[in-house]
């Protein structure tokens, strides 16, 4: 049995997944200290370095500890090693969370819809979750705390109005990106008639962060926030994989071999839309993350859904914390929110893959 597990360990890490995984860490590592070097505080990427490994906070539980719940750290920090830990580098942990999320999300609504244009984005779910929180954020300010469970909520009921409208004894892959496009036009439009309820400019401003999707102001809070349900995210959605790749073969292949096709699909929606909304709970709608980096997995690993988890639970964070850096620097000092600049990748991209597709089935 210990052979058996090695040998499937091996087939997975191929050449090919090796090799997307160390490019995917080398990006988020270059990514993470330009941007730990950039800020009102300067430092140089060698000062940036050192804060980033300072012996005082990576070899002591005490002082991590303290800054992941939000305490007083116990020991005395140098000023780079303060900035870096307590305000910087914070944004790139959320950057590789989100990435991740949103990367695992898209993977699998491409796998239970079968439609390789799904995402959470192009199916409205990015845009209901949205919506809830904003709704929360402006209305119900109060509830923040359950920020991810409302954006949950929100996610839900818009892919249920999706299926529901896309629905005709059936679904299509089409069907399944109009119905999409409509619902999360119609929440978009719910999210802008909003900000007429936002008597105070500060909730204004931090709404639109939330529709264009920013990691600016980002901290060890919003790390919390996402990081609980990705501990279940990532390693369900490796655990289901198996379930992902008969979903591919076909509903009729797929129920021949023992699956209960409805609940399968019903339950790995759910987990798609939990790490869409965690994503979106603490850095907005970043749209097309869940669209591109699949495809791009898929062209390196192949349609394999254990490759293809791993590579996007690496290549997802490598595109966000990569984006950032150039949402930050494009315009320095003024820093553009990282959705504007997925956008302008995923857009295109988006665009390609519509013209790239010969068939995409009936209306």
């Amino acid at each position: 049995m210990t052979e058996d597990f090695g040998t499937e360990i091996r087939e997975t890490f191929d050449g090919a997944l090796t090799a997307l995984v160390a490019a995917s860490i080398g990006i988020v590592v270059v990514g993470s200290l330009v941007q730990v070097s950039f800020g009102a505080f300067s430092m140089s990427l060698e000062q940036a370095w050192r804060a980033v490994f300072d012996p005082k906070v990576i070899t002591n539980p005490d002082v991590l500890l303290a800054l992941l719940l939000g305490n007083e750290i116990p020991v005395d920090l140098s000023s780079e090693t303060t900035v870096v830990w307590s305000l910087r580098l914070p944004r790139v942990l959320v950057g590789i969370l989100v990435g991740a999320n949103l990367a695992i999300s898209g993977a699998i609504f491409q796998a239970v819809t079968r439609n390789e244009l799904a995402s959470p984005y192009i199916l409205g779910v990015s845009h209901g979750a949205g919506f809830a929180v904003l709704l929360t954020l402006i209305v119900f300010s109060g509830l923040s705390v359950f920020l991810p469970l409302f954006a949950a909520l929100g996610g839900i009921v818009a892919f249920i109005i999706v299926y529901a409208i896309a629905w005709k004894g059936g679904t299509s892959p089409v069907r399944l990106v109009l119905a999409g496009f409509i619902v999360g036009t119609i929440f978009y439009s719910f999210q802008r008639g909003l900000f007429f309820f936002a008597q105070d400019i500060g909730v204004v401003q931090t709404a639109l962060a939330w529709t264009t999707g920013s990691l600016t102001g980002t901290g060890w809070e919003q790390v919390r926030t996402i990081l609980v349900p990705t501990l279940f995210i990532v390693p369900i959605s490796l655990l289901v994989s198996r379930q992902l790749n008969l979903l591919l073969l076909g509903e009729r292949t797929a129920r021949s071999l023992g699956m209960s096709v409805e609940r399968v699909r019903f339950a790995l929606s759910a987990l798609a839309i939990l790490a869409a909304s965690a994503a979106i709970s603490v850095a907005g709608i970043v749209s097309f993350v869940g669209l591109i980096v699949p495809h791009i997995v898929r062209n390196i690993v192949g349609t394999d859904y254990r490759k293809l988890i791993l590579g996007c639970l690496f290549a997802g964070p490598a595109l966000v914390v990569g984006a950032d850096v150039g949402a930050r620097l494009a315009l320095n000092p003024i820093q553009v929110p990282v959705g504007i600049v997925t956008g302008l990748v995923g857009g295109p991209y988006f665009l390609y893959l519509m013209r790239k597709r010969q068939k995409l089935g009936e209306l």
